[in-house]
């Protein structure tokens, strides 16, 4: 039980970073862009390196374990399921409310469509705009805390890591909820209430997650012959995540180089971290 209140608390953690996100934009003048950039990079090379240095290799090794026939072409499956998955929930996102455009990094610098709604005045649209914001990045946030769950189970360090990673990501999705949400009430703490629900639904998904789990008889450990397809799907979803929102955020936000740096900066340092545990 400490195993799962832990992967929880990990996954609150991670999810009550949107509340950050929308912090940093409405109570400090300005965010440094390259700064920003290079933590997602970092947040970038650490998923990157998990999925593909720990879960994916580790999934392949439990499934032979378990006697099951075909195992490692059922856990390359599961891999690609998990980034099917999440390329599902990306697609059912309408664009023009999808939380990955990067806001700008000061309540001065709005989004287009930000821009033009407080323009005209129509303070419902924006409104609008905030909590379809906030509704999007909770849909996808809750693949994103089972990821976060799951990863914490398995190995409690190395949820560490995904739970950093997460984190740094989910802080320009919480500025995207907060900036629309702010122009149309003019209340921060209105604001900021938003963008920290939208994250939120990391630990539901966790919750739920464990709870089917429970109802279901299934077992979330190394034994287990469904365990190793989780962990599988898992590194798929992160690797999708770095791929389509991390990098191109980070790029949209600073310098390609800086992103770049703090990709390999993040493998870099995850690999020692693995290395002295």
């Amino acid at each position: 039980m400490n195993g799962v209140s832990g992967a929880l608390l990990m996954t609150l953690i991670a999810g009550a970073a949107t509340g950050l996100g929308g912090a940093l934009v409405l109570f400090k003048k300005k965010l440094s862009s390259n700064f920003l950039a290079g933590a997602l990079g970092v947040s970038a090379g650490v998923m990157i390196f998990i999925s593909l240095a720990e879960l994916f290799p580790e999934a392949q090794n439990m499934i032979l374990g378990t006697g099951v026939p075909h195992g490692k072409a059922m856990v390359l499956v599961a891999f690609f399921v998990g980034m099917g998955i999440i390329t599902l929930i990306d697609f059912a996102v309408p664009e023009y409310e999808n939380p990955h455009e990067a806001s700008g990094l000061s309540l001065d610098a709005k989004t287009p469509a930000v821009g033009m709604l407080e323009h005209a005045g129509n303070e419902s649209a924006l409104k609008r705009l905030g909590i379809m914001s906030a509704l999007a990045i909770a849909i996808h946030n809750f693949p994103e805390g089972i990821a976060t769950f799951i990863g914490a189970l398995n190995d409690p360090e190395m949820g560490a890591g995904i739970t950093f990673a997460i984190a740094i990501h989910n802080i320009p999705e919480g500025i995207s909820v907060a900036i629309p949400i702010y122009y149309a009430t003019r209340s921060k703490g209105k604001a900021l209430l938003y963008a920290t629900l939208s994250g939120l639904s990391e630990p539901v998904g966790a919750a739920i997650c464990y709870g089917i789990t429970e109802l279901f008889g299934v077992e979330l450990t190394g034994g287990s012959p469904v365990f190793p397809l989780v962990l599988a799907a898992v590194a798929g979803i992160m690797i999708y995540i770095s791929l389509d929102e991390l990098l191109p955020t980070a790029e949209k936000y600073g310098k390609h180089h800086v992103a770049i740096a703090g990709v390999v900066a993040g493998m870099a340092v995850m690999g020692v971290s693995l290395l002295i545990v």
